[in-house]
């Protein structure tokens, strides 16, 4: 079994292609695109960590793909899921609606993940500081505090794929693809970085 983490597909949100770029000419192409680079990637007895804003728009049309996804899928909620406990209003019943989509397990943050032996990252829809483009944090009070450890986290789109010791796992860092827990480990082990996102093909 292979370990996988990714975060911010943004399932049927139009808007998104624009805003970071992706190379999809429609909503369908864009999912069927995510969809692909998926199951390229991940096989059946893989897990794979979500970490934030799975889908968007109409909900029970964008968590559709979702069951058709290779893997044990783990989603840790964000800002743009509405399972995401900072809505306060209706979580338990979206909860149910994403365990029916496909998830597997909805872990609140903070969470943890052993990577290797000995490796472990802390897991989160925010990163420590630093938002999407030249914007102004936001959700201040839901982010994770620095104490020194490293941080796999989404919710910065394709602003940077490493920033010291936060690593955007978010599909518009990774080429549209879920990334390996090996891989991170390995960026681990190199030490801080800022490391510009690989593009989309």
């Amino acid at each position: 079994m292979a370990v996988f983490l990714t975060s911010d597909l943004h399932l049927g949100h139009a808007n998104i292609i624009a805003y970071t770029g992706r190379p999809c000419a429609t909503v369908e192409v864009m999912n069927a695109a995510l969809v692909e680079r998926w199951c390229e990637t991940v096989g059946d007895a893989d897990e794979v960590w979500i970490l934030c804003d799975l889908a968007m728009g109409r909900i029970a049309e964008s968590l559709a793909p979702v069951a058709s996804l290779p893997g044990r899928k783990i989603l840790v909620p964000g800002n743009h899921d509405r399972c995401w406990t900072g809505h306060r209003k209706g979580v338990e019943r979206w909860r149910t609606e994403y365990l029916a989509a496909g998830i597997e397990q909805i872990v609140d943050a903070p969470a943890r993940l052993g990577l290797t032996e000995g490796v472990a990252v802390s897991l989160d829809h925010f990163p420590y500081a630093g938002d999407s483009r030249d914007e102004p944090d936001r959700y201040l009070e839901h982010r994770p505090v620095d104490r020194g450890g490293w941080l796999a986290h989404g919710h910065v789109h394709n602003a940077w794929r490493q920033r010291g010791r936060q690593i955007n796992v978010g599909v518009d860092a990774w080429a549209g693809r879920p990334v390996s827990a090996e891989t991170i480990a390995s960026l681990i082990a190199a030490g801080p970085a800022d490391l510009e996102p690989l593009r989309w093909s």
